[in-house]
């Protein structure tokens, strides 16, 4: 009998993986706050795992040699420049408060989003050595 680790991880997982591509895209905007006419730029994590999740529902391998739908993308259409509060003269959109308070949530989720997947992890290392 095979298990499939799609199935046993899978939301869990590719929230992980999304939360991880948020973090690179919130640190770039905290990183470039000072960079004259840098556009503030993140996606709508919700909009995208929903998107990810009814694409790899609607994506089936018929034969086993078949390329099975494979990882996330966050493409440059779902990644938005954001409309500031405040904008500044020199024409950056960065609001580091916001932008640091942002990143600070993300990381919060993604680090509940690893706790939950190694909490299945040692329920199926217990089931594994019958405890």
């Amino acid at each position: 009998m095979s298990i499939s680790l799609d199935k046993v991880f899978g939301l869990p997982a590719q929230a992980l993986e999304l939360r991880a591509k948020r973090t690179q895209l919130l640190a770039s905007n905290i990183a470039n706050a000072d960079t004259p006419h840098y556009k503030a730029r993140d996606f709508d994590f919700s909009n995208v795992l929903h998107q990810a999740r009814a694409d790899n529902a609607t994506v089936r391998t018929t034969h086993a040699h078949h390329i099975r739908p494979g990882g996330l993308s966050v493409g440059n259409s779902t990644i938005q420049y954001r409309v500031p509060a405040n904008p500044s003269l020199d024409g950056n959109t960065v609001e580091l408060d916001r932008e640091r308070a942002r990143f600070s949530q993300n990381t919060l989720e993604y680090q509940a989003a690893l706790q939950f997947l190694g909490g299945r992890i040692r329920s199926l290392l217990g089931a594994i050595k019958g405890e």
